[in-house]
């Protein structure tokens, strides 16, 4: 496949911040190129969730990537952010696309409810991601590639394949998907860097 033609990569954040993720966040954009990071912190604090904005956008900015926040899209004005991802699927897409407006980024995460997704679109949701793909099986309810494919046929919003994305599953669904999104696939590997370097070499 051409480059212009593999999904593009979304970075999503550890739970959990210290003060070396920022520079360890800065070597995988300038090793690979990258879309979207999406700040998905576990706490609620808000002190540290600004802090956390004003670090991340510091590197995002300059290297002109996309940042957006989990839930929190009050934060998101505030701290400068260019929209929000929402962990609930369609519930308040209608409401945050209000509050942040029609430039913003609004991303609803839909499980492998097509139907939420559908709903999640008509609202306005800039993108719908799906998953788990892969990876462990907790009970969750996969997304199947078959949600991909038909997604891809019938739906113009853009899709994003999630959880569990190993080489197998990006092998499957390199024709699929418009991003797929990288987390602890990353971040609990030895080398980040080297990691999304096999990743991405998968998707080719």
């Amino acid at each position: 496949m051409a480059e212009d033609d593999l999904p593009q990569i979304y970075l999503v954040t550890p739970p959990q911040m210290d003060d070396a993720l920022p520079e360890a966040l800065a070597r995988l954009l300038d090793a690979h190129p990258v879309a979207c990071v999406r700040l998905d912190l576990a706490t609620r604090d808000e002190d540290t969730l600004l802090r956390a904005c004003d670090a991340f956008r510091a590197v995002t900015e300059e290297r002109d990537v996309a940042l957006v926040i989990a839930d929190h899209w009050k934060l998101a004005d505030r701290a400068g952010l260019d929209g929000v991802h929402l962990s609930d699927g369609s519930r308040q897409v209608k409401k945050a696309r209000a509050d942040l407006g029609a430039e913003a980024i609004v991303g609803a995460f839909c499980g492998a409810s097509r139907h939420d997704g559908m709903t999640a679109g008509e609202m306005g949701a800039d993108y719908v991601s799906f998953g788990p793909v892969g990876g462990p099986d907790l009970g969750d309810e996969r997304a199947e590639d078959e949600l991909f494919q038909w997604w891809s046929e019938m739906i113009e919003v853009p899709v994003v394949a999630e959880g569990g994305l190993a080489e197998a599953e990006l092998a499957r669904l390199k024709t699929s998907t418009d991003f797929v999104a990288f987390g602890e696939e990353l971040w609990l590997a030895p080398d980040p860097v080297e990691r999304l370097t096999a990743l991405r070499a998968a998707l080719r």
